[in-house]
């Protein structure tokens, strides 16, 4: 079983910037993918950003160029830098991660909030 523990949420001004980190308590390095996807009130979850073993990433259209993803195997950590923050990034974002046994864990989610 792997645990993940999201940190980095916070309320933010539009055009802000915040971290998000995401620490796993086993080794990233095995794992097949891990990423962010983020869930705003009466809207679905949606995939933000995800990055594959080899280290290749996905972005939901809505975030490229504003977001990136990025891991650190030593620390067993994933970040999400978000920049240029709008209040339609407002929602709780999940870090998830899948095995090479298509198993799927989460992460209890952290609050990021844009508003003036």
């Amino acid at each position: 079983q792997v645990q993940l523990v999201e940190s980095g949420g916070d309320l933010v001004q539009p055009g802000g910037s915040l971290r998000l980190s995401c620490a796993a308590s086993a080794s990233i390095s095995v794992l097949k993918t891990m990423g962010w996807y983020r869930q705003a009130p009466g809207k679905d979850r949606e995939l933000v950003a995800q990055i594959y073993s080899g280290h290749s990433t996905t972005y939901a259209d809505s975030v490229k160029g504003r977001f990136t993803i990025s891991r650190d195997n030593a620390k067993n950590t994933i970040y999400l830098q978000m920049n240029s923050l709008n209040v339609e990034d407002t929602a709780v974002y999940y870090c998830r991660t899948t095995t090479w046994r298509s198993l799927t864990y989460w992460g209890q989610g952290t609050q990021v909030t844009v508003s003036s």
